[in-house]
């Protein structure tokens, strides 16, 4: 990967709709080889798939949560029964395995905080857990999904 991957890289992260020829004029090369590197990039694996962002407020969706979950078990079973259950909630919209003191981290987002009572609910029918705790965002100071391309 050379700079003008890097830069296309930032490009198309910032903006996945813009034209080949922008994206050309961007970088200083012209359309066709900017064509064939972002196919490149694309059988690479660089760029997994290209998405809308949508706004959340403006779908009604005003509340973050961040769900801290500690369980007892730990066996292969256990795991795909809870990640399976947890990747059918629709209010899941990132979701790790952690290491530390929280064994798992979900973050969801919600219309409101009273609609967390029924995703706690939900959550803990899946699978047996030995803590669920949650925290709510108050303001999202930085919320992206650019990644730190050639930083």
């Amino acid at each position: 990967m050379d700079h003008y991957d890097t830069k296309l890289l930032r490009l198309i992260q910032a903006d996945a709709d813009r034209t080949v020829q922008d994206y050309a004029d961007a970088i200083g090369l012209s359309p066709t080889p900017t064509a064939r590197r972002l196919k490149r990039l694309e059988e690479q694996g660089y760029i997994q798939k290209t998405v809308a962002l949508l706004d959340p407020d403006a779908l009604g969706l005003k509340t973050t949560l961040f769900i801290f979950v500690r369980t007892s078990r730990h066996d292969e079973a256990w795991l795909k029964q809870f990640s399976e259950g947890v990747k059918r909630m629709p209010e899941v919209v990132e979701f790790y395995r952690m290491g530390g003191e929280i064994d798992y981290l979900l973050k969801i987002v919600l219309p409101e905080i009273s609609a967390y009572d029924d995703v706690y609910k939900r959550l803990i029918a899946v699978a047996p857990l030995a803590d669920v705790s949650a925290a709510f965002a108050m303001e999202a100071i930085k919320n992206t999904t650019e990644l730190p391309v050639g930083a």
